[in-house]
């Protein structure tokens, strides 16, 4: 709660705490070596009027890898919420007489530890700035200012607005957590906030929704293995632009991509769930308990069955 305030007053004109404000709506999740995130939506009063307003707080501590961590932060003004059933997490549609929407502050808070992070960049060269913070070779702690662009909202809103729910909620949150980091972290480097691709195929809307649709498809078979050959076959492109295109728009090869997700789903189920490694195995599609341990400790560092009596 302290970094909230602190993000409501570094975003608002006058001081001002949470504690002053109508909480209405919030999300929370904890899981150890994953994102722990909340989403914090309060009534808005009229005489307090914060700006949008984004951070990236990176904490390092020499040594204890436990105190090291990328935060995002933002705050934004401007929604609506309200409290009709028909109104998904809060947010109006207008679409019920009954809707009694109210203007709303919303508070997002975003933690990446480095067990996350680290496969991101394990095992390669750290030329850029972002590559060293993903890997925690800067040495001393910062704060700096993000772009709040409209990519930046629009992955925000797709967090509050969406409808999915247990299982596929976890897959989705996943997917869109990490393009939130990516764009965060933008910031870090020399590139503009506007899209610009080096590979020129994906300048049109087309190219880039084909490499989108496939990213999709990677989400919908969390729990059953796809080869590159047969992905780029149904989304109608050849393997080469496919996996130049995912890797450009997304920071990522489509194994790695694919093995994250597989992953974090699999620290949801064991950790959140309650599930069985036996199980998780199974439902993630590998086809044997030890092969599904050896990826599952390569990612987190953690032996499965050592999450689930965290």
């Amino acid at each position: 709660m302290e970094q909230l305030n602190e993000l409501l007053l570094l975003a608002s004109r006058s001081p001002v705490l949470t504690s002053e404000l109508e909480l209405v709506y919030e999300q929370e999740k904890q899981i150890p070596g994953s994102v722990n995130y909340g989403i914090y939506r309060y009534k808005s009063l009229p005489h307090i009027t914060p700006e949008d307003t984004a951070l990236l707080v990176y904490n390092y501590a020499a040594g204890r890898t436990g105190e090291k961590s990328i935060e995002l932060r933002f705050c934004v003004k401007g929604n609506q919420y309200c409290s009709s059933k028909q109104c998904s997490n809060g947010v109006c549609k207008k679409s019920s007489a009954d809707c009694e929407a109210a203007p709303t502050i919303d508070l997002f808070f975003f933690r990446f530890s480095p067990a996350y992070l680290t496969p991101f960049v394990k095992g390669r060269t750290l030329s850029t700035k972002s590559d060293r913070v993903i890997a925690f070779k800067e040495k001393e702690s910062f704060t700096t200012t993000v772009n709040l662009c409209n990519r930046i909202k629009t992955v925000l809103d797709n967090l509050l607005q969406h409808n999915y729910s247990n299982a596929l909620e976890n897959i989705y949150v996943n997917s869109q957590l990490q393009t939130l980091l990516l764009y965060g972290l933008e910031c870090l480097t020399e590139q503009k906030a506007e899209e610009s691709f080096v590979c020129r195929f994906l300048a049109t809307d087309t190219a880039r929704d084909t490499i989108l649709q496939a990213r999709e498809i990677l989400l919908q078979r969390i729990g059953e293995p796809i080869t590159i050959k047969e992905l780029s076959r149904k989304v109608g492109t050849n393997e080469c632009y496919l996996k130049k295109g995912f890797k450009e728009m997304f920071g990522t090869t489509i194994f790695e991509f694919y093995q994250t997700q597989r992953m974090e789903h699999a620290k949801y189920l064991l950790y959140e769930k309650g599930l069985s490694v036996t199980e998780v195995s199974a439902l993630l599609g590998y086809s044997s308990i030890s092969h599904f341990s050896t990826a599952f400790k390569k990612h987190t560092g953690l032996k499965p069955c050592e999450l689930l009596f965290r």
